[in-house]
């Protein structure tokens, strides 16, 4: 399980990144892959102290739409055709699946108010964190300049032919974000501990970013 430092840092948040899990065979597609990995994801999410607040997650359409969760949810839920959250919600977890593609956590700890976005190719073609970024300072009157961003390992050049981790931090800076995290790792790189859907061909696990409001 890795955890970014910058995110660390903000008290009132609570964040991972489930890495490749040992010893399970995820040579599948995607819903079985999950359904194997999940009883290892929910006691990850037990032992970062958010094991009993709902899982609200993204179907993760390669789309740019976005859920803003202004009230208390009681359960898991999936938001169909989306691929970001928002939240002002206490105690509730956003959580991403990727396995080449970036999860980006954005985090505005004065407001308080987080998001978590699954941004590939096509996300970062249609801008989805400028969205994001927008969306929050509309609607829950964010600062972007007081924002902490923070990129997760994805797939990288020479692996890929588009640099959309470079793309994802222009478009951030362009939003004015100036604290952006980038930790510069290349998931196809490493499946060791990373999986990646373009190295493994389609049939591989996925790694859960998970974030939420203490």
């Amino acid at each position: 399980m890795e955890h970014f430092p910058a995110l660390d840092a903000i008290e009132n948040i609570r964040h991972a990144f489930i890495e490749r899990i040992p010893g399970i065979n995820v040579s599948h597609d995607k819903a079985e892959a999950l359904k194997r990995l999940d009883a290892v994801h929910r006691e990850a999410r037990q032992q970062i102290g958010i094991g009993d607040w709902p899982l609200l997650t993204a179907q993760q359409v390669h789309g740019d739409k976005i859920a803003i969760v202004d009230r208390h949810v009681a359960s898991d839920k999936e938001f169909a055709g989306c691929d970001g959250l928002i939240t002002s919600q206490s105690r509730v977890a956003l959580g991403i699946h990727v396995a080449d593609c970036c999860a980006i956590y954005v985090v505005d700890p004065k407001t308080p108010v987080i998001g978590l976005v699954h941004s590939g190719k096509k996300g970062t073609e249609r801008a989805i964190v400028s969205k994001a970024i927008q969306e929050m300072r509309e609607y829950f009157g964010s600062d972007p300049s007081e924002l902490i961003v923070q990129l997760s390992p994805c797939i990288r050049p020479p692996h890929y032919e588009i640099d959309f981790a470079a793309r994802i931090i222009g478009q951030c800076r362009a939003a004015g974000v100036k604290k952006i995290h980038d930790p510069g790792v290349c998931t196809a790189c490493d499946i060791d501990r990373y999986y990646s859907y373009r190295a493994e061909k389609g049939k591989t696990g996925r790694m859960l970013a998970l974030l939420g409001l203490v």
